[in-house]
């Protein structure tokens, strides 16, 4: 699969009177083509700068970062690109209509072209029944859905989402969870920037997150998820032996074992010795940390056990 982004040692130095302040380190990073991808980091850590720099907004110090082979500096590569700020000021007097039109000739399209997609855009993210009320009488999710909206009129090949559920019910979340599948099986690469953990768990493929302008923890959100030595073990029957090798806990309750086993074979060895003291096993299931537990410990950690992703 080939990438929608490639960066190559971006960075970004500001110069605050006399001081020089790093918000983003040297990075590389490439996301490819099709997939969603998280960006995570407390305040501070740099997403920001890292997303104006890919946008083409602000230069970069070091480094490139190109969109589709397209360098970000150029009006081709703008051309790919949606984009939903978190803090977005749409005129309040307009209608989303008249919104989606003002944004639309920004963007060099006019006339019929125009309006079909915007007919498109606004059935897709469920708002043709609302295209003539005035954006001041939007709900917070209704706003966010025309945003998308907006963000969708040039048919992107790479959509930014900046903190795109933020303030929104369970049930907004989740028809903006839906309408992002659906993008995405239409081949549009998106890139999400939120503080809400549980959100990018549920939707992203991969995540990066950020701490003091580092990458510091990349890959798959399915495998830094999961525990590759650490195992649950349910039991439909029975009680472990205490001494039970590599078993840190156990809890009457759930009937659940916590159990630490580094290969196979030790694995195999504690399922053996279960069956042998009589309990029954149920399932057998790697044991699973949330995406907030494990940027949590990274954001706990010192600074000098981190090193770069």
């Amino acid at each position: 699969m080939s990438n929608c982004i490639e960066i190559r040692g971006l960075s970004k130095t500001y110069k605050n009177n006399k001081q020089l302040i790093e918000a983003l380190k040297p990075i590389d990073l490439d996301v490819a083509q099709g997939e969603i991808f998280g960006l995570l980091g407390p305040n501070g850590a740099g997403k920001t700068t890292m997303i104006k720099l890919m946008l083409g907004i602000i230069a970069p110090t070091s480094g490139s970062c190109h969109i589709l082979g397209q360098d970000i500096s150029s009006l081709q590569a703008k051309e790919l690109i949606g984009y939903l700020p978190e803090n977005h000021r749409f005129p309040l007097y307009l209608s989303g209509q008249q919104m989606l039109e003002f944004y639309g000739n920004l963007g060099g399209m006019s006339g019929k072209t125009l309006q079909t997609r915007i007919d498109e855009v606004l059935e897709f993210v469920n708002m043709t029944e609302w295209r003539k009320l005035k954006i001041q009488r939007y709900s917070k999710g209704m706003m966010q859905r025309i945003g998308l909206a907006q963000a969708l009129l040039n048919r992107p090949k790479l959509l930014f989402l900046d903190e795109p559920t933020d303030g929104i019910d369970p049930v907004g979340r989740m028809e903006i969870r839906q309408i992002l599948e659906v993008v995405k099986s239409e081949g549009t690469t998106i890139f999400v920037n939120s503080h809400l953990l549980s959100e990018v768990e549920l939707i992203t493929d991969r995540v990066a997150i950020l701490r003091k302008g580092v990458v510091v923890k990349a890959g798959n959100t399915q495998e830094l998820t999961q525990s590759h030595d650490i195992f649950v073990i349910h039991l439909a029957a029975g009680t472990p032996p205490s001494d039970l090798a590599g078993m840190t806990h156990f809890s009457a309750n759930t009937q659940e074992i916590e159990l630490i086993a580094g290969t196979p074979d030790a694995l195999n060895a504690a399922i053996d010795a279960l069956r042998k003291h009589n309990c029954l096993i149920s399932a057998i299931s790697p044991k699973k940390s949330t995406l907030e537990e494990i940027f949590i410990a990274l954001m706990h950690e010192k600074q000098e056990h981190l090193t770069p992703a």
